[in-house]
Protein backbone atom coordinates (compact mmCIF):
# COMPACT_ATOMS: atom_id res chain seq x y z
CA UNK A 1 0.00 0.00 0.00
CA UNK A 2 1.66 3.48 -1.14
CA UNK A 3 1.90 6.06 1.21
CA UNK A 4 0.54 9.76 0.42
CA UNK A 5 1.52 12.68 1.05
CA UNK A 6 -1.66 15.36 2.00
CA UNK A 7 -1.74 18.74 0.73
CA UNK A 8 -5.13 20.63 1.33
CA UNK A 9 -7.49 18.27 -0.16
CA UNK A 10 -5.11 16.43 -2.59
CA UNK A 11 -3.33 13.18 -2.39
CA UNK A 12 0.22 12.41 -3.67
CA UNK A 13 2.00 9.30 -3.33
CA UNK A 14 5.51 9.37 -1.65
CA UNK A 15 7.94 7.42 -3.55
CA UNK A 16 9.80 4.72 -2.40
CA UNK A 17 13.87 4.82 -1.85
CA UNK A 18 16.77 2.65 -0.10
CA UNK A 19 19.61 3.43 1.97
CA UNK A 20 22.62 3.83 0.50
CA UNK A 21 24.78 1.62 2.47
CA UNK A 22 23.66 -1.28 4.69
CA UNK A 23 25.17 0.47 8.15
CA UNK A 24 22.98 3.21 7.42
CA UNK A 25 19.78 1.57 7.75
CA UNK A 26 21.67 -0.59 11.21
CA UNK A 27 22.96 3.14 12.23
CA UNK A 28 19.26 4.52 12.19
CA UNK A 29 18.05 1.46 14.20
CA UNK A 30 20.65 1.50 16.80
CA UNK A 31 20.58 5.35 17.74
CA UNK A 32 16.78 4.23 18.30
CA UNK A 33 16.44 1.13 19.88
CA UNK A 34 14.09 2.39 22.84
CA UNK A 35 12.03 4.39 20.55
CA UNK A 36 11.63 0.99 17.84
CA UNK A 37 11.87 -1.55 20.13
CA UNK A 38 12.19 -1.07 23.67
CA UNK A 39 15.80 -2.10 23.71
CA UNK A 40 19.25 -0.29 25.70
CA UNK A 41 22.05 -0.33 23.35
CA UNK A 42 24.93 -3.13 23.86
CA UNK A 43 27.26 -3.12 20.97
CA UNK A 44 28.07 -2.76 17.15
CA UNK A 45 29.88 -5.65 14.98
CA UNK A 46 30.42 -7.32 18.03
CA UNK A 47 32.68 -10.63 17.08
CA UNK A 48 32.19 -14.02 17.69
CA UNK A 49 36.09 -14.44 18.18
CA UNK A 50 38.45 -16.59 15.47
CA UNK A 51 36.83 -19.70 15.61
CA UNK A 52 33.47 -18.67 14.62
CA UNK A 53 34.92 -15.65 12.44
CA UNK A 54 31.97 -13.41 12.38
CA UNK A 55 30.32 -10.46 13.37
CA UNK A 56 26.74 -9.84 15.33
CA UNK A 57 25.51 -6.50 13.54
CA UNK A 58 23.58 -4.90 16.94
CA UNK A 59 23.85 -6.53 20.54
CA UNK A 60 20.80 -5.32 23.00
CA UNK A 61 19.33 -6.15 26.14
CA UNK A 62 15.24 -5.95 25.62
CA UNK A 63 13.06 -4.29 28.15
CA UNK A 64 12.60 -7.68 30.00
CA UNK A 65 16.15 -7.97 30.67
CA UNK A 66 16.02 -11.04 27.50
CA UNK A 67 19.34 -10.66 24.75
CA UNK A 68 18.33 -9.32 21.43
CA UNK A 69 20.49 -10.06 18.20
CA UNK A 70 19.61 -7.69 15.52
CA UNK A 71 20.81 -8.61 11.36
CA UNK A 72 20.24 -6.23 8.77
CA UNK A 73 20.20 -6.62 4.96
CA UNK A 74 18.78 -3.90 2.36
CA UNK A 75 18.29 -6.27 0.13
CA UNK A 76 16.28 -9.71 -0.11
CA UNK A 77 18.86 -12.18 1.07
CA UNK A 78 18.28 -15.90 2.40
CA UNK A 79 21.43 -15.14 4.27
CA UNK A 80 20.12 -12.64 6.70
CA UNK A 81 17.97 -15.86 8.71
CA UNK A 82 20.68 -18.12 8.32
CA UNK A 83 22.77 -16.10 9.93
CA UNK A 84 20.63 -14.93 12.49
CA UNK A 85 19.96 -18.41 13.72
CA UNK A 86 24.22 -19.18 13.06
CA UNK A 87 24.37 -16.22 16.48
CA UNK A 88 21.71 -17.29 18.29
CA UNK A 89 23.35 -20.38 18.87
CA UNK A 90 26.66 -18.65 19.38
CA UNK A 91 24.97 -16.77 22.08
CA UNK A 92 23.10 -19.28 23.93
CA UNK A 93 26.64 -20.95 24.32
CA UNK A 94 28.93 -17.81 24.91
CA UNK A 95 26.52 -16.55 27.52
CA UNK A 96 29.61 -15.09 29.38
CA UNK A 97 30.73 -13.13 26.57
CA UNK A 98 27.33 -11.49 26.27
CA UNK A 99 27.38 -10.41 29.94
CA UNK A 100 30.60 -9.29 29.58
CA UNK A 101 29.49 -6.56 27.08
CA UNK A 102 26.25 -6.07 28.68
CA UNK A 103 27.88 -5.14 32.01
CA UNK A 104 30.39 -2.99 30.18
CA UNK A 105 27.76 -0.38 28.08
CA UNK A 106 25.18 -0.95 30.58
CA UNK A 107 26.49 -1.08 34.27
CA UNK A 108 28.22 -3.80 36.66
CA UNK A 109 24.74 -4.50 38.71
CA UNK A 110 22.58 -5.03 34.92
CA UNK A 111 21.54 -8.59 34.91
CA UNK A 112 20.43 -10.73 31.97
CA UNK A 113 17.46 -12.64 31.62
CA UNK A 114 18.57 -16.03 29.63
CA UNK A 115 14.53 -17.17 29.54
CA UNK A 116 14.62 -15.89 26.33
CA UNK A 117 16.67 -14.91 23.41
CA UNK A 118 15.27 -12.02 21.11
CA UNK A 119 16.71 -12.51 17.33
CA UNK A 120 15.20 -9.63 15.07
CA UNK A 121 16.21 -9.50 11.04
CA UNK A 122 15.33 -6.39 9.21
CA UNK A 123 15.02 -6.67 5.36
CA UNK A 124 12.98 -4.47 2.36
CA UNK A 125 11.38 -7.93 1.89
CA UNK A 126 11.94 -11.63 2.30
CA UNK A 127 11.45 -14.93 -0.47
CA UNK A 128 8.89 -17.68 0.30
CA UNK A 129 10.59 -20.45 0.49
CA UNK A 130 12.52 -18.35 3.47
CA UNK A 131 8.95 -17.86 5.50
CA UNK A 132 8.44 -21.33 5.26
CA UNK A 133 11.76 -22.10 5.98
CA UNK A 134 11.51 -20.25 9.46
CA UNK A 135 8.34 -21.78 10.18
CA UNK A 136 9.20 -25.35 10.45
CA UNK A 137 12.99 -23.99 12.21
CA UNK A 138 11.27 -23.70 15.34
CA UNK A 139 13.44 -21.24 16.66
CA UNK A 140 12.20 -18.17 18.56
CA UNK A 141 13.00 -15.78 14.82
CA UNK A 142 11.02 -12.07 14.31
CA UNK A 143 11.22 -11.02 10.56
CA UNK A 144 10.48 -7.40 10.09
CA UNK A 145 9.99 -5.66 6.88
CA UNK A 146 11.27 -2.15 5.99
CA UNK A 147 10.17 0.74 3.61
CA UNK A 148 12.04 3.90 3.22
CA UNK A 149 10.44 6.44 1.53
CA UNK A 150 12.09 10.16 -0.06
CA UNK A 151 10.02 12.26 2.45
CA UNK A 152 12.06 10.81 4.69
CA UNK A 153 9.71 8.15 6.80
CA UNK A 154 10.17 4.33 7.52
CA UNK A 155 8.24 2.27 7.95
CA UNK A 156 8.48 -1.22 9.81
CA UNK A 157 5.88 -3.78 10.32
CA UNK A 158 6.65 -7.70 11.97
CA UNK A 159 5.86 -10.31 8.89
CA UNK A 160 6.57 -12.68 10.87
CA UNK A 161 7.14 -14.65 14.46
CA UNK A 162 8.18 -18.24 14.79
CA UNK A 163 7.24 -18.64 18.49
CA UNK A 164 3.45 -18.02 18.12
CA UNK A 165 1.04 -20.80 18.94
CA UNK A 166 -2.05 -21.56 20.37
CA UNK A 167 -2.97 -21.42 23.72
CA UNK A 168 -5.94 -23.68 24.78
CA UNK A 169 -8.98 -20.51 25.79
CA UNK A 170 -9.79 -20.22 29.58
CA UNK A 171 -13.68 -21.04 28.98
CA UNK A 172 -15.65 -21.84 32.76
CA UNK A 173 -19.35 -23.48 32.74
CA UNK A 174 -21.82 -21.80 34.26
CA UNK A 175 -23.90 -24.03 36.80
CA UNK A 176 -25.73 -25.46 34.16
CA UNK A 177 -22.85 -26.14 32.01
CA UNK A 178 -23.27 -23.22 29.52
CA UNK A 179 -19.67 -21.33 28.85
CA UNK A 180 -20.23 -18.00 28.82
CA UNK A 181 -19.81 -16.37 24.91
CA UNK A 182 -17.77 -13.77 26.38
CA UNK A 183 -15.15 -16.25 27.40
CA UNK A 184 -15.25 -18.18 24.35
CA UNK A 185 -14.55 -15.10 22.10
CA UNK A 186 -11.85 -14.44 24.32
CA UNK A 187 -9.91 -18.05 23.96
CA UNK A 188 -10.56 -17.44 20.03
CA UNK A 189 -8.83 -13.82 19.57
CA UNK A 190 -5.87 -15.28 21.81
CA UNK A 191 -4.80 -17.96 19.34
CA UNK A 192 -2.04 -15.55 17.88
CA UNK A 193 -0.08 -15.53 21.38
CA UNK A 194 3.72 -16.05 22.30
CA UNK A 195 4.19 -18.71 24.89
CA UNK A 196 7.41 -19.28 26.07
CA UNK A 197 8.47 -22.75 26.24
CA UNK A 198 8.18 -22.20 30.48
CA UNK A 199 5.35 -19.95 31.18
CA UNK A 200 1.64 -20.53 30.15
CA UNK A 201 -1.13 -18.05 30.15
CA UNK A 202 -3.06 -20.65 31.87
CA UNK A 203 -0.66 -20.39 34.98
CA UNK A 204 -0.89 -17.29 36.00
CA UNK A 205 -4.60 -18.44 36.75
CA UNK A 206 -4.14 -21.43 38.52
CA UNK A 207 -5.95 -20.67 42.26
CA UNK A 208 -7.71 -17.89 41.93
CA UNK A 209 -11.14 -17.16 41.95
CA UNK A 210 -13.78 -17.44 39.13
CA UNK A 211 -14.47 -13.78 39.52
CA UNK A 212 -10.69 -12.81 39.10
CA UNK A 213 -10.47 -15.35 36.05
CA UNK A 214 -13.46 -14.15 34.08
CA UNK A 215 -12.07 -10.36 34.83
CA UNK A 216 -8.61 -11.22 33.48
CA UNK A 217 -10.09 -13.21 30.65
CA UNK A 218 -12.37 -10.10 29.65
CA UNK A 219 -8.86 -8.02 29.40
CA UNK A 220 -6.60 -10.31 27.55
CA UNK A 221 -9.91 -10.22 25.28
CA UNK A 222 -9.81 -6.44 24.57
CA UNK A 223 -6.17 -5.69 24.28
CA UNK A 224 -5.75 -8.88 22.35
CA UNK A 225 -8.72 -7.39 19.87
CA UNK A 226 -6.81 -3.96 19.69
CA UNK A 227 -4.25 -5.09 16.55
CA UNK A 228 -4.28 -8.82 15.77
CA UNK A 229 -0.44 -8.61 15.54
CA UNK A 230 -0.26 -7.86 19.71
CA UNK A 231 1.39 -11.05 21.12
CA UNK A 232 0.86 -12.66 24.15
CA UNK A 233 3.78 -13.45 26.39
CA UNK A 234 3.48 -14.64 29.45
CA UNK A 235 6.42 -14.74 32.27
CA UNK A 236 6.73 -16.51 35.16
CA UNK A 237 4.78 -13.39 36.94
CA UNK A 238 2.66 -11.85 34.63
CA UNK A 239 1.52 -11.39 30.91
CA UNK A 240 2.85 -9.03 28.63
CA UNK A 241 1.22 -7.69 25.81
CA UNK A 242 3.58 -6.22 22.92
CA UNK A 243 3.92 -5.32 19.43
CA UNK A 244 7.32 -4.22 19.20
CA UNK A 245 7.69 -3.52 22.62
CA UNK A 246 5.41 -4.32 25.47
CA UNK A 247 2.40 -1.98 25.78
CA UNK A 248 0.53 -3.57 28.80
CA UNK A 249 1.84 -6.16 31.47
CA UNK A 250 -0.96 -8.06 33.38
CA UNK A 251 -0.11 -9.73 36.93
CA UNK A 252 -3.11 -11.68 38.18
CA UNK A 253 -3.26 -10.97 41.75
CA UNK A 254 -4.97 -13.36 44.65
CA UNK A 255 -8.01 -10.24 45.01
CA UNK A 256 -7.57 -7.97 42.07
CA UNK A 257 -5.69 -7.34 38.63
CA UNK A 258 -2.56 -5.07 38.53
CA UNK A 259 -1.76 -3.26 34.83
CA UNK A 260 0.91 -2.03 34.28
CA UNK A 261 0.91 0.05 30.98
CA UNK A 262 3.29 2.18 28.74
CA UNK A 263 2.64 5.02 29.49
CA UNK A 264 4.48 8.67 31.50
CA UNK A 265 2.48 9.29 34.39
CA UNK A 266 2.03 13.08 32.78
CA UNK A 267 -0.28 11.25 30.63
CA UNK A 268 -2.94 9.95 33.20
CA UNK A 269 -4.97 12.66 34.83
CA UNK A 270 -5.20 13.72 38.09
CA UNK A 271 -7.47 12.53 40.24
CA UNK A 272 -8.05 9.01 37.95
CA UNK A 273 -9.32 6.60 40.31
CA UNK A 274 -7.38 3.39 41.11
CA UNK A 275 -3.63 4.58 39.50
CA UNK A 276 -0.37 4.68 40.90
CA UNK A 277 2.81 6.36 39.77
CA UNK A 278 5.33 3.51 39.86
CA UNK A 279 8.24 4.69 38.43
CA UNK A 280 10.29 4.58 41.21
CA UNK A 281 8.92 1.65 42.67
CA UNK A 282 9.66 -1.88 41.99
CA UNK A 283 7.12 -4.28 40.45
CA UNK A 284 6.40 -7.24 38.09
CA UNK A 285 6.59 -6.28 34.28
CA UNK A 286 7.40 -2.87 32.42
CA UNK A 287 5.82 0.63 32.58
CA UNK A 288 5.48 2.83 35.06
CA UNK A 289 1.86 3.58 35.25
CA UNK A 290 0.13 1.09 37.70
CA UNK A 291 -3.69 0.29 37.80
CA UNK A 292 -5.19 -1.99 40.06
CA UNK A 293 -9.05 -2.84 38.78
CA UNK A 294 -11.51 -6.13 40.87
CA UNK A 295 -14.40 -5.56 38.84
CA UNK A 296 -15.84 -4.85 35.28
CA UNK A 297 -16.39 -1.30 36.16
CA UNK A 298 -13.11 -0.27 37.57
CA UNK A 299 -11.61 -1.99 33.92
CA UNK A 300 -14.07 0.05 31.27
CA UNK A 301 -12.67 2.84 33.38
CA UNK A 302 -8.80 1.57 32.65
CA UNK A 303 -9.71 0.47 28.56
CA UNK A 304 -8.81 4.47 27.57
CA UNK A 305 -5.17 4.12 29.31
CA UNK A 306 -4.59 0.75 27.48
CA UNK A 307 -5.97 2.17 24.15
CA UNK A 308 -3.52 5.49 24.45
CA UNK A 309 -0.68 3.13 25.47
CA UNK A 310 -1.28 1.03 22.51
CA UNK A 311 -1.41 4.24 20.08
CA UNK A 312 1.79 5.66 21.73
CA UNK A 313 3.71 2.66 21.43
CA UNK A 314 2.83 3.10 17.54
CA UNK A 315 0.06 0.43 17.08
Amino acid sequence: MPIFDIDGDKLSAVEQKNFALEKDLQTLIEKNLETVFNCRFVASEFSTGAQHAGRIDSLALSEEDNPVIIEYKKVESSELINQSLFYLHWIQDHKGDFEIAVQGQLGKDTKVDWSDVRVICIAPNYKKYDLHAVQVMGANIELWKYRLFSNNSIYLEEVFHTSKSVVAPVVRATDNGYKNPVMVQAGKKAALTRATATYTFEERLDGKSEDICDLSGMIREFILGLDESIEEVPKKFYVAYKISQNIACMEVKGKNIKLFLKLKPSDIPSGTPNYRDVTSIGHYGTGDVEFTVVNEVEFEQVKQFITLAYNKVGG
